[in-house]
């Protein structure tokens, strides 16, 4: 294993691999499973699957398999440069989107990371991308070289870095919320809406809103990760503060209404 020291820029690392979901109930699956037509809105089919998981669980927190992937998000750096954005356009295929999010693991082999998504992203990615057929050997490597001892499956290894589960020590009841730690470490956390609200977006037409949201999760989750970074010993002050400086300008950049705010909003 790489040895890590003190002073070493992320650049000079192997690529990082930011990532945030977002998803809405799939209609499609709760149709074939309540043998239920086009007769039956989708509003409708969506509130009576909240309704039985209320009153099966005490929460509308819809299964895993049972949540459409409308949005992926990422945060890549790699050598000198940084890049934020949501793969494939608005409109784009579960399928074909869940593949291009496996295809850049193919590509980098990256250092994945992110937030709760080990509970939550991966797990939705491994059932839709098996409904869908996606293909994805790389990441579910567990035997070649290496990855038989750092994987990106196995919880306790750090080929993929679940950021909020590794600081709770594994412990569920020890776990925060990405706003809330986004926000004590001085940077803007969530902006415009959150989880709750995304599939009444969905609803109204408003998927570049989603889009938008997602990547402001992700690309609090990657300073979020550079503080950590920094606490653990990986990254010098100075080069911690260049990393942010360094999103400062991608983002300035981009010059997008979402990234102005952001950056309005980052002490």
């Amino acid at each position: 294993m790489r040895v890590l020291y003190f002073s070493e820029k992320l650049s000079d690392m192997t690529p990082t691999l930011v990532f945030d979901i977002e998803t809405v109930p799939d209609i499609k699956g709760l149709r074939v499973l309540h043998g239920l037509d086009s007769s039956v809105d989708d509003a409708e089919v969506a509130e009576m699957a909240y309704q039985q998981r209320r009153q099966l669980t005490g929460s509308d927190f819809m299964p895993h398999h049972l949540q459409r992937v409308v949005a992926i998000s990422c945060v890549l750096r790699e050598g000198e440069r940084i890049k934020v954005w949501s793969l494939g356009e608005p409109d784009e295929d579960e399928g074909r989107l869940i593949q291009r999010f496996f295809d850049g693991i193919e590509k980098y082999t990256p250092q994945l990371v992110s937030w709760n998504g080990g509970g939550f992203d991966l797990p939705v990615l491994h059932y839709r991308g098996l409904i869908h057929g996606v293909r994805c050997a790389r990441y579910w490597d567990m035997e070649d070289h290496e990855f038989k001892w750092n994987n990106y499956i196995n919880r306790y290894h750090l080929r993929h870095i679940d950021l909020m589960d590794l600081l709770a020590m594994y412990t569920g009841r020890a776990n925060a919320p990405l706003d809330d730690l986004a926000k004590l470490t001085g940077f803007p956390g969530k902006l415009g809406m959150d989880g709750s609200q995304v599939w009444a977006a969905y609803q109204q037409g408003r998927l570049p809103e989603i889009r938008n949201y997602c990547e402001t999760d992700v690309v609090n989750t990657y300073l979020v990760y550079t503080r950590f970074q920094m606490m653990r010993g990986v990254l010098s002050q100075e080069a911690y503060a260049a990393e942010c400086e360094l999103v400062r300008g991608e983002l300035a950049r981009l010059n997008k209404p979402h990234w102005q705010e952001f950056l309005a909003a980052w002490a």
